[in-house]
């Protein structure tokens, strides 16, 4: 079992060149069995989801082929069943869904793995794709899914914005005969990402990124080349790194404009931040302030996947902060370590309330999921003494080797 041991206390200093986004890499390496010939993905991030999601596609019979940060995804599925073991790897293994019944009309898949954030509501994918001609059937936590008079487009209106039912109701509805409309949908920028490769291959998409989709259908698609977009999630836990140990960092190949909200709360704790179109330059200016409320919402709104990450800092800054968690009722689950590391938070329900103290200490703790991991890791650079870190699989599912990206800016921090 690997952890990370981390000795706190250091200010960070230097640049970083930001990963490509998990949040867009999944749904487009999905999105690469809807298309003819063969597709690079390029800026794709090294980690254990993408190296689940590319055994899927060579499971329901795709080439895939990773070399650094280059996928090259061939052929065209014909095994209409993806294995419950390989469904279980991650949370957002349900997107293949939608882009199975787009080139093949049927799939058999079980329900998806990864953190325990709370139900999934799968419901508003299943409902909508029974809309566009879609019959299924669940015997036994697997779907058995297919479409007896074809795939064709329908008008859906989502009872929430979700990410993930936009985007398989994107990836039914651009091989699906006649026009699909999609109103409430979700505008994240992971949307625009995976529309914009839909639309270098040859779909007809209007409206992405904003709460009404109109999708044409169209008769084929071709494979092309495509640059993942950054993440913007990482992007923000390098910028708390930076806040909560007093740090001065420079973020490359990032995109600003999508973390205006994510500025907006650091600016508020007294950070100092400036960018450009594809850079952030960022300093934390002492002493850290709180914030009085913050709520997660769905974008533009503050993310749910940059709460844990926020609150770590917020546990040193002067003052008291609430957050109130609106999109997943179990993401909280990090707060019990970070009060084992001295942090002073009560919780209530979907509702954090959290005393700043002078200083975290250093302590083992363990990792309950992807973005509570990171908060620990934030936690722990700006902790006294040191800090050790376990079941860091789950911090695996979306940094790119993050004790080597740490180390480059000053960090003291070791894989064991």
């Amino acid at each position: 079992m690997q952890k990370f041991v981390i000795q706190g206390g250091r200010r960070l200093e230097g640049d970083i060149a930001v990963q490509g986004a998990k949040n867009s890499a999944l749904p487009i390496l999905a999105a690469a069995l809807l298309c003819e010939g063969e597709s690079i993905l390029e800026n794709c991030p090294k980690l254990s989801d993408v190296y689940a999601a590319c055994r899927i596609l060579g499971s329901v019979g795709c080439r895939c082929k990773m070399e650094g940060h280059t996928v090259v995804i061939g052929g065209c599925p014909v095994y209409p069943q993806i294995p419950e073991t390989l469904m279980q790897e991650m949370r957002s293994s349900i997107i293949f869904l939608g882009a199975m019944l787009g080139r093949l009309g049927s799939c058999t898949l079980g329900f998806p793995g990864g953190c325990e954030l709370g139900p999934r509501p799968i419901d508003l994918h299943l409902s909508a794709l029974r809309r566009m001609g879609v019959r299924i059937r669940e015997e036994n936590g697997i779907l058995f899914c297919d479409t007896p008079h074809g795939l064709h487009g329908a008008r859906i209106h989502l009872q929430f914005p979700s990410v993930g039912a936009t985007e398989n109701i994107l990836l039914a509805a651009v091989l699906a005969k006649g026009e699909t409309i999609l109103t409430n949908a979700a505008r994240e920028p992971e949307i625009l990402d995976l529309a914009g490769y839909l639309l270098k291959c040859g779909a007809n998409i209007e409206g992405a990124g904003s709460s009404t989709i109109r999708v044409q259908g169209v008769k084929q698609l071709d494979g092309c080349t495509y640059r993942i977009m950054p993440d913007r999630i990482v992007t923000a836990t390098w910028l708390a790194a930076a806040a909560i140990t007093g740090g001065e960092l420079r973020l490359l190949q990032t995109d600003a404009a999508s973390l205006v909200g994510i500025l907006d709360v650091l600016e508020e704790m007294n950070g100092k931040c400036s960018h450009t179109p594809d850079s952030i330059c960022f300093s934390a200016v002492r002493p850290l302030r709180a914030v009085r409320y913050l709520k997660t919402m769905p974008y533009p709104g503050f993310p749910t996947d940059a709460q844990a990450i926020v609150m770590a800092v917020l546990c040193q800054a002067s003052g008291t902060s609430v957050i109130e968690e609106t999109i997943f009722e179990n993401r909280f689950r990090h707060v019990d370590a970070l009060c084992r590391m001295g942090a002073d938070i009560q919780v209530a329900g979907r509702v954090a309330v959290v005393h700043g103290v002078r200083r975290l200490q250093g302590a083992q703790v363990s990792a309950t999921d992807l973005r509570g991991g990171a908060a620990l890791l934030v936690a722990g650079l700006g902790a006294e003494g040191e800090t050790a870190i376990t079941e860091i699989s789950h911090i695996d599912r979306g940094y790119d080797s993050p004790e080597q990206v740490l180390r480059s800016v000053g960090a003291a921090i070791e894989r064991i």
